[in-house]
């Protein structure tokens, strides 16, 4: 009979190593958040108060309010992204403001309405949507936007999830458009308790996931929540991206974790050293 005595702790060592090279991907550095404020262009006092928060917060522009273009000039100045907050049908009906892309559009139509959109906001790199919670369902009008996005060369798409059953990131997948979802509202309440709660939860979902993104409004509540916490993510470990780089991080995790999951390490981690 032959003695394998020997092998057990040459097994033992190798299964302890394995698991420490295989049961986790690479950990990421840093968790990071992006903040977006909509419905950017109505007031300039306030407008001008959100230029002033500290970090790249991220700003949504409505196409066609009084105070968009001056604004997002001077976003661009102080270094801030510049979206569109592109007004969309809603399943509630409520009235839609200017430049509203809807459910009963040719695609000419569609399209026009959507570049003509883009053209009255400067500097804009990406696009996010204002209400949509009917028109985000539909395939075909989401794909006329993302193909209108892609055409246009280098815009992002952010997904403000306004219904659970949005296809719109999914779509802009397919098309190739990068695109991210919002993770947390900041401000469906006014109340500033709730509202900082809505950011310690966004700063929870950084810490599980890596990266997370909120969107918010320039409500005073809001403004006076995130003038006193974002000076503190430092101190917390955590940091304030922009938008792009948020979307470009997620997609470097997501490749992190196709290649662990890739067929060539798992045949790794299941194989054992023969006898």
């Amino acid at each position: 009979m032959t003695k394998t005595t020997g092998l057990w702790p040459v097994l033992f060592l190798w299964g302890f190593f394995a698991q420490q090279v295989h049961a986790q991907p690479p950990v990421t550095s840093q968790a990071v958040i992006g903040i977006i404020i909509d419905d950017m262009g109505k007031r300039l006092e306030t407008g001008r108060r959100v230029l002033a928060l500290p970090g790249p917060v991220a700003c949504a522009f409505l196409p066609h309010a009084s105070h968009t273009r001056e604004l997002a000039n001077q976003a661009n100045d102080h270094g801030r992204e510049v979206l569109l907050h592109l007004p969309m049908d809603s399943v509630d009906g409520r009235p839609l403001d200017a430049g509203a892309v809807t459910l009963q559009m040719t695609k000419s139509e569609f399209v026009g309405t959507v570049l003509e959109n883009l053209q009255r906001v400067p500097h804009v790199i990406g696009v996010n949507n204002h209400m949509g919670s009917l028109l985000t369902r539909h395939p075909g009008h989401m794909r006329w936007l993302m193909e209108t996005l892609q055409h246009q060369g280098t815009l992002f798409f952010v997904d403000s999830r306004t219904t659970r059953a949005t296809v719109a990131l999914q779509v802009a997948e397919e098309t190739g458009v990068p695109g991210i979802r919002r993770n947390v509202f900041l401000d469906n309440s006014h109340d500033k308790k709730d509202i900082a709660f809505q950011f310690d939860r966004l700063v929870a979902l950084a810490r599980e996931q890596g990266t997370a993104l909120a969107i918010g409004h320039p409500y005073p509540q809001t403004l006076a929540v995130l003038e006193q916490r974002l000076p503190q993510l430092a101190k917390m470990g955590i940091r304030l991206v922009p938008v792009r780089k948020l979307i470009e991080q997620q997609q470097e995790g997501e490749k992190t974790w196709q290649a662990y999951w890739s067929p060539s390490r798992r045949d790794a981690k299941n194989s054992k050293p023969s006898l």
